[in-house]
Formats: structure tokens, C-alpha cells, sequence
């Protein structure tokens, strides 16, 4: 199993750069980033754009995987986010993967553009075209497509990606028709457990949750004609899972039980000072030295 780690847009890159570097050098797997305008609770916090974040992280690092976690359509449009998928892809010399969503309501920034949030029947198709064209413009140098959410003429995606056939798009989904755009468009799939993680799940649901979602995935990929075990299927370790900042043994705890579960990679939240996913920083080199090596082992 893989471990990353999810640093918050939410520090000036003069401060944020540490723990970026710090992530590589201490041997995570991975290290992604939320893609909101604004967040949550941290709404009149600072908090910075991902993409240019990712970028300089991309500049500071040679090993480490770097993710989007996630673009979605409310705020995105795919030929940009593809276009700049492919330049983060470029500076990181084929290190990046693009993760999608479908934009939660609940977020705080969902309306930022303006408008009602959509009903979760047109949430759904328009992410389907979401992905469904961003993985086609990632695939392809010109695409031309007319939806009813989303269009391009002609868009250029010159030079492409250096990871070949293309950069990796990773699918967040939790149900039954996410979970098979998933296993039709996705090189990856993200879960969270239940789609409404503020909904007070105890860590034993939320891991049956999982475990009922990648049983979903598999017959999905399944019914696709695609082998199972060529998607990778990522876990962001949120409150309802238990807290893996409170100790390594807790989070080598919970690694195990969602490798068991089926899935290939655990993302913890890098410490905060303060509020939600606050920690003693130490606590990420005591994982990084008594669990990582363990988790890799799963």
C-alpha cells in the first residue's frame, strides 16, 4: 500500500514549501492538495489556488507523486483543467496525477460562480461530461465535443502529457454510477467512504461503506471488460475513519484495515496548527518512521 499525504493550499509558499520538500524527504508516496476557492470552515482563512501551489511543488521536488484532489465542475471547465494538467505533468517531468469530482454543495464554494447548486440528477450528468471529456481531452492533441455542460472546438492539447498514454485522471465516487465512470474513464478511483463525510459515521462504517464501494468498483470494472486490479483505489482519510495524526500505530491501524478492505493507497492530512487536522508536526516523522515502511509492506 501506498501512504501520501494532503498538505492544505492554506500557508504562503514561503511556509509551505518546507512541507512539501519535507513530504519527499521523509519518503510519502504522494502528496495532493484540495481544489477549492474557498473551504469549509477556512472560508475567511488564507487559502491559495492549487494549481499554481502544485506547480511550485512540482519545482521544489523530484520524486514525490503530486495530486489534484479534485477539480470539479463547479468552478472548472475541462479544457483548462486538462490544459493545466498537462503543464504541472511537464514541470514535474510526469509525476502528476489529476484527480475529478463532482463538487459537493456542502463545500462552501459550489455557488462561487453564481447560481443554485444543481439537483443531484444533473450534479451526475454533468460530471459524467466533466470526466468524460477531460479524459479524452488528456488522451487526444485536438478535441472537438458538444455537450449540454460542456464543450470544446478544436481545443489543442499540444504537446500532451509526458506520462503516456496519459497523464493518470483519478475518479472520486461513492456510488453505484459514479463508481462505473470510474472503472470506464478513470486510471484511478478516490473515496472518502460516504459521500456525506460530515455525517457522523463511526470509523466502523465508514470502513464497511468502503468495503461495499469496492466490491461496487469491481463489478463495475467488471462489467466494463477492464481488469480490476489496474485501477489504483485511493482512501482520503477523513474524521470518520479514525485519526491517523493521533499516534503512528493509529495510523498504520487504519492502513491496514482499508488494505484489507481493498484499497492500494492511504492519504493522511498533513498537520495543522490549528482546527480541523491539527497535530504536533512531529507526529508525520514518527509515521513516516515506524509506519510507512510497514504500510508499504501491505
Amino acid at each position: 500500500m501506498h501512504l501520501g499525504t494532503l498538505i492544505l493550499p492554506d500557508a504562503s509558499w514561503q511556509d509551505s514549501a518546507a512541507r512539501w520538500r519535507a513530504a519527499e524527504q521523509l519518503g510519502f508516496h504522494s502528496a495532493w492538495t484540495y481544489d477549492h476557492v474557498w473551504w469549509r470552515g477556512l472560508r475567511d482563512s488564507p487559502w491559495f489556488a492549487a494549481v499554481p501551489v502544485l506547480s511550485a511543488a512540482a519545482a521544489v521536488t523530484s520524486r514525490l507523486r503530486l495530486g489534484l484532489m479534485v477539480a470539479s465542475p463547479n468552478f472548472r471547465h475541462p479544457v483548462l483543467t486538462a490544459k493545466e494538467a498537462i503543464a504541472i505533468d511537464d514541470i514535474s517531468r510526469g509525476r502528476f496525477t489529476l484527480g475529478v469530482g463532482s463538487g459537493a454543495p456542502s463545500a462552501g464554494d459550489a455557488e462561487v460562480l453564481g447560481g443554485e447548486p444543481l439537483p443531484p440528477a444533473q450534479r451526475a450528468a454533468r460530471f459524467a461530461e466533466f470526466v468524460q471529456l477531460t479524459a479524452e481531452l488528456l488522451s487526444k492533441p485536438v478535441v472537438s465535443r458538444a455537450g449540454r455542460y460542456f464543450s470544446a472546438s478544436e481545443a489543442r492539447m499540444i504537446p500532451g502529457s509526458v506520462q503516456q498514454p496519459r497523464l493518470p485522471l483519478a475518479v472520486a465516487a461513492s456510488g453505484p454510477a459514479g463508481l462505473r465512470l470510474a472503472s470506464t474513464c478513470g486510471d484511478a478511483w478516490i473515496t472518502a467512504g460516504p459521500a456525506n463525510w460530515l455525517g457522523g459515521y463511526t470509523p466502523h462504517e465508514c470502513l464497511d461503506v468502503v468495503t461495499g464501494q469496492v466490491g461496487q468498483l469491481r463489478r463495475a470494472c467488471e462489467e466494463a471488460g477492464r481488469a480490476f486490479d489496474t485501477m489504483e483505489r485511493i482512501m482520503i482519510a477523513t474524521p470518520m475513519c479514525g485519526n491517523p495524526l493521533e499516534s503512528a500505530k493509529s495510523c498504520l491501524r487504519i492502513a491496514e484495515q482499508y488494505a484489507a478492505a481493498g484499497m492500494t493507497h492511504l492519504v493522511i492530512h498533513w498537520p495543522r496548527e490549528s482546527g480541523i487536522y491539527a497535530a504536533d508536526e512531529r507526529v508525520i516523522h514518527e509515521i513516516a518512521a515506524e509506519a510507512l515502511p510497514r504500510i508499504a509492506a501491505l
